[in-house]
């Protein structure tokens, strides 16, 4: 077997239309797919080559802090850090520099952990 590429990866949430208007609002992303309702749905992002989902009402779609992570490679990094902040989100790790990226960590209204991301031209 050879994977490939990462076909998407899926947030459990506990209320969709909330995460929604975090994701939406706070990230700035447009729902590509919509699946079911607020209460027993999905929604898909696409960004570049990959999917962002979230999940919500199925029983594998439980919120877990201690679940997964994304990192959203972002074209602007201090401009994000500005808009998460503004949404009034935590951030779990404050914005790093590294020999090779710009980094940030906070978690979604859910406690999903979600990672800003700025590679540097290395």
């Amino acid at each position: 077997m050879k994977v490939t590429e990462i076909a998407f990866v899926v947030y459990p949430v506990a209320d969709l239309k909330r995460a929604r208007q975090f994701y939406e609002g706070a990230l700035g992303l447009a729902a590509t797919k919509v699946y079911g309702d607020d209460t027993n749905g999905m929604v898909e992002y696409d960004i570049a080559g990959g999917t962002l989902s979230l999940g919500c009402g199925a029983s594998q779609f439980t919120p877990s802090p201690g679940g997964g992570s994304a990192a959203l490679e972002v074209d602007d990094f201090e401009e994000a850090v500005s808009r998460i902040r503004a949404s009034g989100c935590k951030f779990v790790t404050e914005p790093v520099e590294t020999p090779v990226c710009h980094i940030a960590i906070f978690s979604d209204p859910d406690g999903n952990t979600v990672m800003l991301h700025r590679r540097k031209n290395v």
